[in-house]
């Protein structure tokens, strides 16, 4: 890719679920894409080896097509950082059922306006949890995790320190981790020797 050609990248995706890898191959020929780049993942993979590779090498004047916003993202929030990504790059992304183009400013607008929605829906989700829990502490609730080990595991712990063994193996014969063990331990031990 020279940064003067403004390649058309096409970007397919399927799951396990969804075998139409060929249809989206075909679309995004027909659409003018001189490559077409497939990754066969779920939709909620975090992971996508070969998008993300592709990222990296688009350049400037690049178009990164796809059939679907939904083959690119894996949530709108997940889409949206993907087009800054793109953007960064000096790239742009076309959505072929969608027909929404970063080249152009309608296509801009659309999905500044997508941004804004994921960052208000991600404000809304907050409010509602922190209202959630402290309606929850008003009613006595206890909010949070439990923890990791009971009273009496905590008792045992301490009993089986003072009597020689190591904190690694108490914490390792509880199923937790020594840091656990530390917290747990923290209000009953002042100091617990480190083996």
């Amino acid at each position: 890719m020279s940064q003067n050609c403004g390649m058309k990248i096409g970007y397919a995706r399927v799951s396990t679920t969804d075998q139409n890898l060929q249809s989206q191959i075909d679309a995004l020929t027909v659409a003018g894409c001189s490559e077409v780049v497939s990754d066969e993942v779920s939709g909620a993979a975090t992971k996508r080896p070969k998008l993300d590779k592709l990222l990296t090498r688009l350049m400037h004047g690049d178009v990164l097509v796809v059939v679907r916003l939904d083959r690119l993202g894996r949530s709108l929030p997940h889409l949206i950082d993907v087009v800054q990504t793109i953007e960064a790059r000096g790239a742009g992304l076309h959505s072929l059922s969608e027909a929404i183009d970063t080249t152009t400013a309608g296509g801009r607008l659309i999905f500044h306006l997508m941004g804004a929605l994921a960052q208000f829906e991600r404000t809304l989700i907050i409010e509602r949890t922190q209202a959630g829990l402290q309606a929850a502490r008003k009613r006595g609730a206890k909010v949070g995790r439990p923890p990791a080990l009971s009273g009496t595991q905590v008792a045992h712990a301490k009993t089986l320190i003072a009597g020689g063994e190591s904190p690694s193996a108490v914490a390792r014969s509880l199923g937790v981790s020594r840091a656990t063990l530390y917290r747990a331990l923290a209000s009953v031990l002042a100091v617990l020797p480190r083996r």
